[in-house]
């Protein structure tokens, strides 16, 4: 499980989150909301140790990691997918998942057949560089690369920005199938309310750099919900 307790995240003079604490559960896909500039890619990269925080705990596996370096939270199994991607363009794909390889030990360095099955389009453009493909397909690679470093812990950053609707539906089929096979915790930044819904079990909106709801999905009221996202 990842608890993150009164975490303040500061650039500089500027307050980007306020005592925020939240939990994610194995087995769970955590969707955070909100509006731009609220706070929710700067949690990200709290829990990935992109920018140390300047109060709080952050505890994943029951073991602080708050000190700890992004690589070294990349080792225990928290995996990253960054906001715009972040793949590669000169690497070819096939160059671009093998990256994933440097928090593996030597004895696991291959790509699992599994990254094939979840994105078939990946395996025939192994050759072609990461630049060369479509949006959507940059994406898929993110993901798969990430998967590559087998996580425990999968950090999406808004995965459905600027891609085509279909495959926004293949993007969230696979986050669920991770998420139901009961080994992984998800959490995922979005924009858009629907597809948070039909995706999590737990649904948080923050506002202002503070988490200001935190519900189950089984508990959600939707209208009530919406009204948060708009203010």
């Amino acid at each position: 499980m990842l608890k993150v307790e009164n975490v303040d995240l500061l650039y500089g003079a500027a307050i980007a989150l306020r005592g925020v604490s939240l939990q994610a559960e194995i087995g769970q896909t955590t969707c955070i909301l909100g509006r731009n500039g609220v706070g929710k890619t700067s949690l990200l990269r709290a829990i990935t140790g992109a920018h140390p925080i300047a109060k709080g705990s952050i505890t994943w596996e029951g073991q602080e990691i708050s000190k700890l370096p992004l690589y070294e939270r990349a080792a225990r199994g928290i995996a990253w997918v960054p906001q715009g991607r972040d793949i590669f363009p000169l690497l070819t794909v096939r160059e671009n998942l093998e990256t994933g390889f440097a928090v593996l030990p030597h004895g696991q360095r291959k790509i699992p057949d599994e990254i094939f099955e979840l994105f078939p389009i990946l395996k025939s453009m192994l050759g072609r560089r990461g630049g060369d493909l479509s949006g959507g397909q940059q994406q898929q690679l993110a993901i798969g690369r990430a998967l590559v470093t087998k996580p425990r812990l999968l950090v999406l950053d808004e995965p459905t920005e600027g891609i085509q609707p279909s495959i926004i539906k293949d993007i969230g089929r696979v986050i669920d199938l991770l998420r139901s096979r009961g080994d992984m915790a998800i959490v995922l930044v979005e924009q858009y309310f629907d597809f948070a819904r039909d995706l999590g079990q737990r649904l948080i909106v923050m506002e202002r750099g503070d988490i200001v709801a935190n519900v189950a999905r089984a508990d959600l009221d939707e209208d009530e919900f919406r009204k948060r996202l708009s203010v």
